[in-house]
């Protein structure tokens, strides 16, 4: 059997999802939008510094989710994938995942975006696995605002994808092949353990990273 793993913003999806649904919130008037803004682009300039700790965004953005009940959570999800990200999904994306489906190989996504945002972004593409930031839950399914476990992002994507692979008894040199396919530099821990890393609409950094490393680059859109 052979392993696909796709980063999803950016690299599935021409737009960033975590950024939209903030965007998104904002405008619809579910939270301040100035207040939110002043947050927002504080973490985005620790990005660029790169000392940006992402638990402290992580939790930012899912006490943003719990500030509203379950119910309204949802349906404003329902809204988003409407509005924002369905009118997103390229036919290429999902020829390149119907494509590894169709091989039998075992797909998932692997993103840093948690996963209240992303589990409909992987059904609505078609994918069964996908492996995510994972906001701690009460029983009935309300969301606390703090991270379960550790961020997926960075080395931490690999630490993820083993411990999912192993829950389904396997390890990453069982398959034949695995490929990841992903467009930022952020994600070279985990492109540097697959046997066929793919830069896919790969920002500056990758281009030249996977340049240097012969790895092959493909765009799935132009945006």
């Amino acid at each position: 059997m052979k392993l696909a793993l796709f980063d999803l913003d950016h690299t599935l999806l021409p737009i960033d999802s975590d950024f939209e649904w903030g965007q998104f919130l904002c405008r619809i008037g579910a939270v301040d939008a100035q207040e939110f803004a002043r947050r927002n682009e504080g973490f985005f300039a620790q990005y660029q510094a790169g000392t940006l700790d992402p638990v402290e965004y992580l939790e930012f953005s899912l006490g943003t989710l719990a500030s509203f009940p379950r119910a309204k959570l949802d349906d404003m999800q329902a809204q988003f994938m409407r509005e924002v990200i369905t009118p997103a999904i390229r036919p290429a994306a999902k020829a390149l995942l119907q494509q590894h489906l169709d091989a039998g190989d075992l797909v998932a996504i692997v993103t840093a975006t948690n996963h209240f945002v992303t589990k409909p972004i992987a059904d609505a593409l078609g994918v069964e696995h996908l492996i995510a930031a994972m906001p701690e839950t009460t029983a009935d399914g309300t969301i606390t605002g703090k991270l379960l476990g550790t961020p997926t992002q960075g080395a931490g994507k690999v630490t993820h994808t083993k411990a999912w692979l192993e829950k389904l008894g396997k390890r990453l040199e069982d398959f034949e092949s695995s490929h990841f396919y992903s467009d930022s530099h952020n994600d070279i821990p985990l492109m540097s353990v697959v046997t066929h890393p793919v830069a896919c609409n790969p920002n500056a950094a990758l281009t030249s990273h996977a340049a240097a490393q012969g790895w092959p680059t493909i765009h799935l859109f132009n945006d």
